[in-house]
C-alpha cells in the first residue's frame, strides 16, 4: 500500500495470522484438517494513502478519512 495505491479494503491480515495459528493449534492437538470448518474473515481494513491522493490531484473527503483505519500521509 505504501508504493503508491490510493486505497485499500480486505481482511485484516493481522486477523488472518491469528486465525491460522488457531488453526494449526487444532491440527497439533489432533484434529484431522477436513474436520476443521472453513472460517471467512470477519475484520477488514480501509487504508488511504493521502501521499498518492495529493499527486493525482485528488481530495480526500474528511468523513472518509475519518473512517480509515489507517491514513499514510
Amino acid at each position: 500500500m505504501v508504493a503508491g495505491a490510493l486505497m485499500s479494503y480486505g481482511a485484516s491480515t493481522a486477523d488472518f495470522y491469528r486465525q491460522a495459528g488457531i488453526y494449526v493449534g487444532r491440527i497439533l492437538k489432533g484434529a484431522k484438517p477436513d474436520d476443521l470448518p472453513v472460517v471467512q474473515p470477519t475484520k477488514f481494513e480501509l487504508t488511504i494513502n493521502l501521499k498518492t491522493a495529493k499527486a493525482i490531484g485528488l481530495t480526500v473527503p474528511p468523513l472518509l478519512l475519518a473512517r480509515a483505519d489507517e491514513v499514510i500521509e
